[in-house]
């Protein structure tokens, strides 16, 4: 049998020419999946792909800080260097190569006409310490973004400096604590209400900042149980952090009534805003009576995502919290467009709580932010949050009957599936998760929200077509056939086409394999 994606998905046994089992070759290859050692395994002492000049003796500035030893590089050539990465490339599953169901983290398209934009000069090379009046030019792509992210959230103020979702937690978090401690209830203010569904940065900031994670329990519906949600206000608590849509891919409907409560005792209210794709150009957070909340670009603005490389996660402020958002921020006046980076540069004492980081952010997601919105418009960021909508609750209809959903009704932008049907099977969720990797799709969020058990959460965004959705289902569909037509060994021994099968993970995990020597034994897990 052969699926859509083109990988045989029977075991079948090694004597059946039409199955799927390994032969075994003389090189480790499989076709064009190469069996790829180490770069420091391939390096030949003497090899190089450069010819350079003999080093003149000189005397050593380094003192006693002089490598004793060589750097212990690989001596390769250009070709050997370029096939170990394209070969390594070739492991790797991204968007660009198919659908990536990740719920909670928005894996979708980056148009390259982002890509183009960010490369311009002016803003690929800009430096941060240059004068502003060679940067009018950046600095108006910034000012221009923060009339974007204010129009959309209907918030006054924003905060851009911040490098990533969990750093925008940690900004907002601290203007709400400024805040406290400027009307002189910073030490009693020790509080903050976290829903259990939260993403785990949100606990995590708020102890970081020295503050009190009390949870909020969800209801039957996978949302806030507004009554545990009151019975725990007090004059004690400083805010709650709170992601809307949720977790659990659904629109907290009593969101005004929890923003109310929440400032009738003094609080703020924090908007965990990772899933903001999912309403953007419908609803503005501001008008839900949101204080403040990071925005991801990667999610909802389609800048590159993880990866370890540069991101972004701006934070709007409402205009309580507004006199206390981080430095820089750009204002204009008839000399062109300048940055705010002290207390006192716009002649008063702002009580802003100082920088977040160094210098101003990061350009590269500003530009291509800033080129997707205007790309799109007003209209089409509107559709962008009602295609991810539909895609995901076209993925529901069609795998609800076979794969237990733990919420009646639509959901927002994810589908969010437990394993109630595999019970009696002997498949897991993470057994399910690797047989989807022999069908060529990266698994779906596992276990995640904690809410769920056996969770899986999917979402499809909105730049999937119809047929790339069907072919996505019509695998899982098949998957939940077979899991329930007692086909286990397919599902406890997956993935069976992946460069090392089915790893030890709790190994990998607690005994990592970071470094590589000659005389290095390699652990099972990396085998």
């Amino acid at each position: 049998m052969m699926n859509k994606q083109g990988r045989p998905t029977n075991t079948g046994d090694a004597g059946d020419t039409g199955s799927a089992a390994r032969i075994e070759t003389a090189t480790g290859h499989y076709g064009l999946d190469h069996n790829e050692p180490l770069i420091f395994e391939q390096g030949v002492p003497g090899r190089s792909g450069v010819d350079l000049p003999e080093i003149p003796d000189a005397p050593s500035r380094l003192g006693g800080l002089a490598r004793a030893d060589q750097i212990g590089l690989p001596d390769l050539t250009e070709p050997d260097v370029m096939r170990h990465y394209v070969r390594l490339s070739r492991k790797n599953y991204a968007i660009d190569m198919g659908l990536f169901p990740l719920g909670s983290c928005t894996m979708k398209h980056n148009p390259r006409l982002n890509e183009k934009m960010a490369r311009q000069p002016g803003f690929f090379d800009v430096h941060p310490l240059q004068p502003e009046s060679t940067i009018q030019g950046a600095l108006a792509v910034m000012d221009e973004l923060t009339h974007w992210l204010t129009t959309l959230t209907g918030m006054p103020a924003v905060a851009l400096s911040p490098k990533a979702g969990a750093h925008g937690e940690f900004c907002g978090m601290m203007a709400i604590r400024a805040a406290h401690e400027a009307a002189g209830e910073g030490a009693t203010r020790t509080r903050v209400l976290v829903p259990e569904s939260a993403h785990g940065t949100n606990p995590a900031t708020a102890a970081q900042l020295g503050l009190k994670v009390d949870s909020i329990p969800a209801t039957e519906e996978g949302r806030v149980d507004l009554e545990a949600f009151r019975a725990k206000l007090g004059p004690d608590v400083a805010g709650i952090m709170l992601t809307n849509p949720n977790t659990c891919g659904l629109f907290e409907r009593d969101i005004r009534a929890i923003a109310d409560a929440i400032h009738d005792v003094g609080g703020y209210f924090y908007c965990d805003g990772a899933n903001f794709n999912a309403i953007v150009g419908r609803v503005r957070p501001g008008d839900l009576g949101v204080d403040a909340m990071h925005i991801n670009l990667h999610k909802t603005f389609s800048t590159p995502h993880g990866g370890g490389g540069p991101g972004a996660g701006p934070v709007v402020l409402s205009e309580a919290l507004a006199p206390f958002a981080p430095h820089p921020w750009v204002v204009g006046d008839k000399d062109g467009l300048h940055l705010v980076e002290h207390d006192g540069d716009q002649g008063d004492d702002a009580p802003a709580f100082g920088r977040l980081t160094a210098f101003h952010g990061q350009m590269g997601m500003y530009s291509r932010a800033l080129t997707y919105m205007k790309s799109h418009g007003t209209d089409g960021l509107r559709q962008v949050a009602e295609d991810s909508v539909l895609s995901a609750n076209y993925v529901l209809a069609r795998l609800k009957d076979h794969m237990s959903a733990p919420f009646e009704g639509p959901c927002m932008h994810e589908a969010l599936f437990d394993d109630r049907f595999l019970e009696g099977t002997g498949v897991t969720t993470l057994d399910f998760a690797k047989a989807m990797i022999d069908e060529g799709f990266h698994p779906m969020t596992m276990y995640f929200p904690l809410v769920v058990h056996g969770a899986m959460l999917i979402e499809p965004t909105e730049t999937e077509s119809k047929q790339s959705l069907d072919i996505f289902c019509d695998s899982l569909l098949a998957l939940a056939e077979g899991a329930k037509g007692n086909d286990k060994e397919r599902f406890t021994a997956a993935p069976h086409f992946a460069p090392t099968g089915r790893l030890d993970e709790t190994l990998a995990a607690r005994k990592p394999n970071l470094r590589w020597s000659v005389a290095q034994k390699p652990l099972e897990a990396a085998e």
